[in-house]
């Protein structure tokens, strides 16, 4: 019993990254159809700001307020030099951003070295839950994921932001007639999507090594995420989210990780291939 728990906690852990890591791609792909393929090094950027800040004397919790603010301004920055002029050219966005990602990459090994960089949990004791002793940090992590989760989903579904997004979405053309400015909201997005990846970052950063090209094991994964559970879809984001990370932690405990890996991605292209929208419906 002691070991289906611990599988699930660790599955929960994997989950909770992937959702928001998902969340910010959703928006940025799934709701305005860029495929962005420096997304994952917004997640490295996240993780180098919480080596950056902890390494000044600063907290844990302080970096989890200012990486999202950078995150956000260089999103912007991106959207607003690059993005913004490839919206119709999507082959050309997809060579812009990966052109972008090894500039990122590079740009932080250049500076900080390939070395991995110290980064220290904010939390180092454990938790009992139903018998099983587990890392505080962990469970903090799941619980802020949500949280976040629930937060994005009342700002697309509730807010005026979300339903000029939303409206967007549905007929672009339409939207500007009714006098909504589709350039302000599409540089919003888009720097929303890679907030959430620097969110994600920084939660990840106590987890993992440090390095300049972390963010490539999560960008597949957000893609598989988006595109299982329904592009354009919180909901979407979280049933994907919950197959992908459920399905690797599962076979992890059964198989070699690149296995497993390489099994998700089969589960994967069966489960498109079987329900093309994804596992929920927009």
């Amino acid at each position: 019993m002691g070991a289906v728990i611990t599988i699930s906690l660790n599955a929960m852990t994997l989950i909770s990254i992937l959702m928001l890591v998902g969340l910010g791609l959703a928006i940025i792909y799934g709701l305005m159809g860029v495929i962005n393929l420096s997304h994952g090094d917004f997640v490295t950027i996240g993780a180098f700001c919480l080596a950056i800040i902890q390494g000044l004397g600063g907290s844990f919790w302080l970096a989890l307020l200012i990486a999202p603010l950078i995150g956000a301004l260089l999103g912007f920055l991106t959207e607003q030099a690059i993005i913004r002029f490839l919206y119709a050219r999507p082959l050309a966005t997809i060579m812009a951003t990966w052109g972008l990602s090894l500039i990122i990459q590079q740009s932080l090994q250049l500076i900080f070295g390939a070395a991995p960089q110290k980064v220290f949990s904010p939390l180092t004791t454990s938790i009992n839950l139903l018998g099983v002793n587990y890392p505080s940090y962990r469970v903090v992590m799941v619980a802020l994921s949500i949280a976040i989760i629930v937060m994005a989903f009342v700002i697309i579904r509730k807010t005026k932001f979300g339903l000029d997004l939303r409206t967007i979405i549905q007929d672009r053309d339409m939207a500007e007639a009714l006098g909504i400015d589709t350039k302000f909201v599409y540089s919003i997005a888009f720097s929303l999507g890679t907030a959430l990846a620097a969110i994600a970052g920084v939660l990840l950063a106590p987890l993992t090594a440090v390095i300049a090209q972390m963010g490539i094991n999560y960008l597949a994964k957000s893609f598989f995420v988006v595109i299982v559970g329904g592009a354009g879809s919180v909901p979407g984001v979280v049933a994907g989210s919950l197959f992908v990370g459920g399905t690797e932690t599962l076979l992890n405990y059964i198989v070699p990780t690149t296995l497993s890996q390489a099994l998700v991605l089969v589960f994967a292209i069966i489960l498109v291939r079987v329900r093309p929208s994804g596992l929920v419906r927009t």
